[in-house]
């Protein structure tokens, strides 16, 4: 019950840390990193609140070392996932009452966890199980999670306080229901922030979760759930399930109580979930929301009166940082003929200071890809450029699996606009560069536009405000996020809300109020305060 109109902690950006030698947070962060890469744990399912180990167990090993064994997760069978299921439809009856204040002081407190207590664990969790640096996983595990969190409470305050108007003679007003049913989160192992808030997000506006996290993402979806659970997170509200992922899904897309998917992931996997929904579309008690971001296929475009370092450090950063492996990373690059001497001498100056190692050394800017299957891809599409006539490798082209999965930051200068490279996602620290004339500025905006399905982010460089604001014009439709004289990656919650189009995924704008509307059922109340008694109108005489 209601007893007051309260005013959420205004949110603010998460400042990020420098990790500097001598600064108390790098030497927080390394001592929870060797104690985790010297110890071993056990992760267990987590359903209705309680540690569930099914005995069926993988190991978890980091990228960068992938014979060092740090743990090993349970694996969920059918009935655990039906489980999750009906322990979250139970919670659904007291969680959806709940206050909405009792559920932001929830998520809340979870961000100062995160900010504090729980900084160099999330951190070093990041770094040692998805081989992120330690200022990547900053930016990510603490900095953007922790905005989510803040965030999401004042969004949802913004969304409660849109009402419609009312007369003296009658009080018009919204409740935002959450959806009923549960609701199911997939996530990718590339964004520790991610994981955590698809579920949170969804749960915070009164819904209850069966979580997937990705198998390469365990290490730090435990730590996202310790930190769940000592913030106050109900049991049941949020169930997490390991395992196989097809099991898992057709269990949950089973279930006339389905009623939303939160996705991030392949576009391949998203548009067969989006199919199997529309398969089950008549065993639903409600039409599920769906809400996914997807690929992407990001672009750089400098035009001939950009700074050629600008754009040099906008490849780098935007190609390679992470290993590439961002939905947003820069994978083409289009350079006018008259830039190109200059940005290639400096792309590889760059690229040859470039250390690539253990994020445990705070000298490596690179770190290894995400696992076998990931290295294997990638190196083929290497392998193909050394031997195309239409492909040139001029930085990089090496690899080696024998430790870690570590392939060096390699650039592709193509002939072919439409080469291979320029048009398939690869996920790691691979770009494609092709060449044009000065004078084909326009063309070569529609041939952006036209050369990929994926519509997620891009960049503009441009001293020149005309030829800037002909690109925005004419790429209008093919960035969800786009860039003017910046890299296409690192967008700040609050600051650029998330997501793309055409095939990168729904654009529903994570990081915004916008997300957050999907995930509510308003139902609209009219109290008239002096009912009629008589039926006849006016009209009728």
């Amino acid at each position: 019950m209601g007893k007051g109109f309260f005013n959420v902690p205004v949110a603010k950006n998460e400042p990020v840390l420098s990790y500097a030698p001598g600064t108390q947070e790098r030497e927080n962060v390394l001592q929870a990193y060797k104690s985790m890469y010297n110890s071993k744990i056990e992760v267990p399912l987590y359903i209705n609140g309680k540690h569930i180990k099914s005995g069926e167990t993988q190991t978890m090993s980091p990228p960068h070392d992938h014979q060092h064994i740090v743990g090993t997760y349970h694996t969920a069978n059918k009935t655990h996932v039906e489980q999750a299921i009906s322990t979250a439809l139970d919670a659904r009856k007291t969680w959806a009452n709940l206050p909405w204040e009792q559920r932001a002081a929830i998520f809340l407190r979870a961000a100062e966890l995160i900010a504090g207590p729980y900084r160099a664990k999330i951190n070093a969790a990041t770094m040692m199980a998805q081989s992120k640096t330690v200022h990547q996983a900053e930016i990510d595990a603490a900095c953007e999670f922790i905005d989510f969190l803040r965030f999401n409470v004042q969004f949802m305050t913004e969304i409660y306080a849109d009402q419609p108007k009312s007369t003296s003679a009658a009080w018009n007003r919204i409740e935002y229901r959450p959806l009923e049913g549960f609701t199911y989160a997939v996530t990718p192992f590339n964004f520790t922030a991610i994981a955590g808030n698809l579920p949170a997000c969804m749960a915070l506006m009164g819904n209850v979760v069966v979580w997937k996290p990705s198998d390469s993402q365990v290490y730090s979806a435990k730590i996202i759930m310790d930190v769940f659970n000592e913030a106050g997170v109900p049991p049941g509200v949020i169930n997490v399930v390991f395992g196989d992922p097809v099991m898992i899904t057709n269990t949950v897309l089973s279930s006339p109580d389905f009623s939303g998917l939160h996705f991030t992931g392949s576009t391949f996997v998203f548009k067969e979930l989006w199919k199997q929904i529309g398969t089950h579309i008549h065993n639903y008690k409600t039409y599920p929301r769906i809400v996914g971001e997807t690929g992407g296929k990001d672009f750089i475009v400098a035009h001939q009166s950009a700074n050629p370092k600008q754009v040099a450090t906008g490849i780098v950063r935007g190609a390679f940082e992470f290993q590439g492996q961002k939905c947003s990373a820069a994978s083409r690059a289009y350079i006018p003929e008259s830039l190109w001497a200059d940005v290639k001498s400096y792309l590889l100056e760059d690229i040859d200071s470039i250390k690539i190692g253990s994020p445990e050394d705070l000298s490596n800017f690179m770190t290894a890809v995400i696992h076998e299957g990931s290295f294997d891809k990638i190196a083929k599409y290497i392998d193909a450029a050394k031997n195309n006539a239409d492909a040139e490798i001029i930085a990089g082209g090496s690899y080696d699996k024998t430790k870690g999965y570590f392939i060096e930051p390699t650039v592709i200068l193509t002939t072919n606009p439409q080469y291979e490279t320029m048009c398939t996602e690869l996920f790691g620290p691979v770009i494609t560069i092709y060449i044009y004339k000065d004078e084909d500025y326009a063309k070569t905006l529609q041939l952006v536009d036209k050369t990929s399905d994926y519509a997620l982010t891009g960049a503009i460089f441009s001293t020149d405000r005309y030829a800037a604001n002909q690109a925005t014009e004419a790429l209008v439709n093919a960035a969800g996020n786009f860039y003017i004289n910046d890299k296409p990656t690192g967008a700040v919650v609050g600051q650029q809300p998330f997501g793309g189009a055409r095939a990168s995924g729904t654009n529903d704008k994570a990081g915004s109020a916008q997300n957050l509307w999907r995930w509510v059922s308003p139902r609209m109340i009219k109290e008239t305060f002096v009912s009629p008694t008589d039926y006849k109108y006016p009209f009728l005489g």
